[in-house]
Order: structure tokens, then sequence, then C-alpha cells
């Protein structure tokens, strides 16, 4: 690969993950304010309604099978080694997707009457409202679930910049566009049908972008019978991910409820739903490395390597410091927020789910390498194994320790998770096995540090010890863990620029800069 496009690549990464986070971002914040105007103007039972909608729409995006995923590492791939096969590849993609989008939509249409009347408690005048509800949902999951399709191929031409401005705008419809109803009608059915409406027009517009930028899609089609199992293959392991990883994230909340009690698991998700809010920069982060990984490591193992090593290196260091407040200050913070009993029983959880996440953020940089380089089997075959592991210990620990058990369990896990992924991924790039274990004893520093900050009661005392621990993990990584090129990537960017630092060997493909 030419090192001109390869450096201006590097220096496109970092601005189009913040493209990612603010696109990511942006909705949240409409539904702050959208989602107490929705209950009051829906009603409880029918905002709940709403919610499971949208639920279902999101669960059944795993009916693409991972094909979304498949494309985007696909077309990246191709357009650097073999571009005219793009449009065979994209357009197979899409046609499997629509056919499973189609048996999807089959599916939930058939099984509306059965979660109406026999599955959830819906009071009787407003089952005919939520059956009209499901099925119009159903009938549009064709287009929703080959969404993801035209968004992996925008994200395989790096398109991040267009992909984030429809976004955002039809992010924030979500919760939004429902709004406009209300002053009309009350009614859950009027609600559906403006959603759908916004998701039509969301997949005109990236249709329309990959008509645009994808090379060779206009005017080119063709279904490519022997590219189709290779797709298949990829997206069901990604599939076997994308169901087993969510159900370990969740099911800890039902496995309180059964072995402890349902009022339990207030206290335990209260903690885990703000926690779990610092995985967005990861997640927009590995959006944007996936198809690098892909189109770059056939021609250049060891700089993809270096690439997958220097991101989990700077994603520890933007992670610890937001992880440090978050423990140091859970009690005060919860008990200002939602009073003094969640400062004493949900602090202590979110400070074990907090040193958690992040662990389980590092995870995410080796594992999408992983998938990316063509080895989405790995991963898969790693997740089924934590599955039946993570449930035995999770049961064992709350039926000891109650919802701290449940948190320690979750630490347990991404650390497990982490040095496994790491392992794998540093065994497929040359060099990359000596730096994951600096980085790991660097993470190992980083848990003491959080486990130290929660022993001074004062707030005071807390305040000065957060200070001291950022001073010394900022010197820390900044002479011992970050390499030569990390430093400079970070000196560009800072508005004053640190003196001289003494030289410290290399770390052999490591060195290759995000931002170089």
């Amino acid at each position: 690969m030419d090192n001109g496009t390869t450096s201006v690549r590097r220096r496109q990464l970092a601005r189009h993950t913040v493209w990612n986070l603010i696109g990511l971002c942006a909705p949240m914040l409409i539904a702050l304010v959208a989602i107490p105007l929705l209950i009051r103007g829906l009603g409880n039972e029918r905002f709940g309604l709403l919610s499971l909608i949208w639920m279902v729409v999101g669960y059944f995006s795993i009916f693409d099978l991972g094909l979304g995923r498949a494309l985007t590492r696909t077309v990246a791939e191709k357009l650097e080694h073999a571009p005219a096969e793009v449009p065979a590849a994209f357009w197979t993609a899409m046609m499997m997707m629509l056919g499973l989008g189609a048996a999807a939509g089959a599916l939930v249409y058939a099984a509306s009457p059965w979660l109406v009347e026999d599955v959830l408690t819906i009071d009787p005048p407003l089952q005919p409202e939520s059956l009209r509800s499901f099925r119009s949902v159903a009938l549009a999951l064709p287009l929703l679930v080959t969404v993801t399709g035209l968004i992996g191929a925008l994200e395989a031409c790096r398109k991040f910049p267009l992909i984030n401005l429809i976004r955002m705008p039809m992010g924030a419809y979500t919760f939004a566009g429902p709004l406009l109803v209300l002053p009309f009608r009350q009614d859950l059915l009027a609600v559906v049908w403006v959603l759908l409406a916004g998701r039509i027009v969301e997949w005109l517009l990236y249709f329309a972008a990959c008509l645009r930028y994808v090379p060779g899609v206009r005017s080119a089609w063709a279904f490519d019978r022997q590219g189709a199992p290779r797709l298949l293959s990829f997206g069901g392991w990604m599939t076997v991910s994308n169901i087993v990883q969510p159900l370990m994230v969740h099911i800890d909340r039902f496995l309180i409820g059964a072995i402890r009690a349902v009022s339990d698991v207030a206290f335990y998700a209260t903690s885990a739903e703000i926690v779990v809010k610092l995985l967005i920069f990861p997640r927009a982060w590995v959006s944007v490395l996936f198809p690098a990984f892909a189109a770059e490591y056939r021609s250049d193992p060891a700089g993809t390597g270096g690439l997958m090593a220097q991101s989990v290196r700077l994603l520890l260091a933007l992670m610890f410091p937001a992880t440090l407040i978050l423990v140091a200050f859970a009690p005060e913070g919860l008990a200002l927020w939602l009073g003094p009993e969640y400062g004493l029983r949900s602090a202590p959880v979110m400070r074990w789910l907090a040193a958690g996440i992040l662990l389980h953020s590092l995870a995410f940089v080796p594992a999408s390498f992983l998938q990316g380089i063509g080895r989405p089997d790995l991963t898969a075959k790693l997740h089924a194994v934590e599955l039946p592991i993570y449930l035995a210990l999770a049961g064992l620990l709350i039926h000891g320790f109650g919802i701290e058990g449940a948190a320690a369990t979750w630490l347990l896990r991404a650390a497990a998770e982490f040095g496994a992924t790491a392992w794998l991924a540093g065994a497929r790039a040359r060099g990359c096995g000596r730096e994951f274990c600096r980085i790991g004893a660097a993470a190992a520093l980083c848990l003491a540090a959080l486990a130290l900050v929660t022993v001074p009661d004062s707030l005071w005392m807390k305040l000065a010890v957060v200070f001291l621990l950022l001073l010394g993990f900022s010197a820390c990584f900044w002479f011992l863990v970050f390499t030569e090129s990390d430093r400079r990537v970070i000196q560009k960017r800072l508005p004053f620029r640190p003196g001289p630092k003494p030289d410290r060997p290399e770390a052999g493909p490591a060195d290759r800069s995000l931002l170089k």
C-alpha cells in the first residue's frame, strides 16, 4: 500500500470517530426532552408499547445474519484489491438481506396476535390498536433490515461524515417525530406510522448515498453465487456474537430478579444504565477501525497490528479518567440524583461495573481486529464459551453476595474477555504480543487506582486523591506506556507542547500512528 495513502487514512480515523460520537450522542439529547413529553401524551401503557416496538425493531435487525458487517469487510477489502468486484458484493448482500428481512417481517406479522393477546398484558380496548401497530412494523422490516447493509457499504467507503449527517436528524426524529402527532391524535398506530415514515426516508437517503459513493453499484448489477456462501459464513459467525454479547450484558438483571428479588433489579439497573453509556466512545471508534483493519491487513499486517495496539493504548488513556471520576463520586452522585438509598445500595454496584466497562471497552478493539481480518469465528466461539461460565458464576455470586455479586461477575467476565481477545489478536498481529503485555500491566495499575479511590470517605479527601491519581496516571502513561509516535500524536493536539521526553525503544509495528 502506498505510504501517502496510509498517512491520509490514519489522519482520517480520529475525525471519523468524532463524527460517530456526534451522530450517536445528538439523538440522546433529544430523547432526554422528548421521552417525558411522550409519556405524558401517550400515557404509560401506550408508551410502554412504543418502547417494545422500538426494541422489536432493534432486535430484529439481527435478521440480517451479520451481513451488514460482512458487507463492510468485503467492500473495504475489494476496494483495495479488486474494485471491479464491489458491485456484485453489494447487490448480493442486499438481495440476501432483503429476503431475510421479508422472513423476519412474516414471522413478526404471524406472531403479532399471540404477542398482543397472550404474551403481553394489554388492556382489551388497546389490543386492536396494538395489533395493527405490530403488523405495520412487520411490513416495514425488509427495509429496516437492509439499512444495516447500506450503512455498512458506506462505512467501507469511509463516508462517516455523510452517515452521521443522515443519522443525526433521523435519530432525533425517532423521538421528536411522535411529538408531532400528539396534538392531533394520541393513539399508538399513528405514532408508529410517523416513525416508519421516517425510517423509509432514512432508507432512501442511505440508498441514494450508496448509489453515489459506492463504486459501480449504479451501473452494474450482479448476484455473486460463489460469494454468497462466504458472506453468509462471515455473517453467521457475527450473528453468534451479536446474539450472545447483548444477552450477557442484560441477563444479569433477570438473574437478580429470579435469585434475589425484583426490587433489587432497580438498584442494579440504575447503575448499569449509567455506566454502559461509557461504551459510546469505544463503539464509535471501532466502527471506524473495522474497515481499516479489513482493507489494510492483507497488504500490511504489521502496520495493521500496530494500529490495533496503538488504538488500545489510546482508548485506555481516554477511558480511565472518566471511569476514575465515576467510581470516586458514585455515592454522592447517586444520592443527589435519586436519593440516599440509591447512594448507599447502588454505588458499590456502579463501582464494580465501571471497572468492568473499562476492561470491556478495551476488548472492543482486538475483537474488531479479529473480525476485520476475516476471523469472526474466533470471537463467536469465545462468546459461546463465555456464556455458560458467566451464567454459572453469576448465579453463584448473586446467591451469595446479591447485586454486588452480579457486578463483580461482570468485572471478572470483562477481564477474561479482554485477556482472551488480546491473546487471539496478538497471535495474528506480528510484534503485538509484548505490547499487549504492557497494556495489560497498565490496565492492572488502573484497576488498583480505582480500588484506591474508594477508600476515602471525605469529599475533599476524594478530590485530593483523584487529582493525585490523575497526575500519576498522566506521567506513567506519558513516559512508560505511550510510544514516541503516540506522544507525537497527542502533542499535535495539545494547546501547549510538553518539553523533550527521554527516548524509549519503539515497540516494532505498534509505533504506527493513528494520525500519522
